[in-house]
């Protein structure tokens, strides 16, 4: 699986989604431009010792990213508190990329336009999202269980 983050902001929540794929065996991508260098401080004390940011796959901008995904298989899994069907709710296969959108704004729309699925994980009433990194390991880990499976 790769999980990719869309023009992240805080450079804390990607060392932690470094640690999160590295533990549940996913691959890292990110879409350019980030709100920090990605050799930031905070970046390598969240990742610990469990990678950093040369194992990240970097794109420079969205349309790049389209254009590299479009020649691979996989569908894109947008995930969003718009999503249309709750993140358990679908069979996860290999090849998905899932996609988190940046901490301060979400997913623009251009996000939800690409996705094959709109996927929301579901919160007690009157929540309005969850942390990026703690979303990237909820959605993992629902993979990785129904690949044990």
């Amino acid at each position: 699986m790769r999980m990719i983050l869309f023009e992240p902001d805080i450079a804390g929540n990607v060392g932690a989604v470094i640690r999160i794929c590295a533990c549940l065996g996913a691959d890292l991508e990110i879409i350019e431009p980030c709100g920090f260098p990605l050799k930031s401080a905070d970046l390598r004390r969240a990742a610990m010792d469990y990678g950093g940011a040369e194992e990240i796959i970097r794109h420079p901008s969205w349309d790049v990213f389209l254009a590299n995904h479009e020649t691979r298989d996989g569908r894109l899994l947008l995930m969003t508190t718009k999503g249309a069907r709750a993140h358990s709710a679908i069979a996860y296969r290999p090849d998905d990329a899932i996609l988190i959108g940046r901490e301060s704004i979400g997913a623009p729309a251009a996000l939800h336009e690409a996705a094959d699925e709109r996927l929301v994980i579901p919160m007690a009433a009157g929540a309005r999202s969850l942390n990026m990194a703690v979303s990237a390991a909820i959605v993992l880990a629902e993979a990785n269980r129904q690949f044990a499976q």
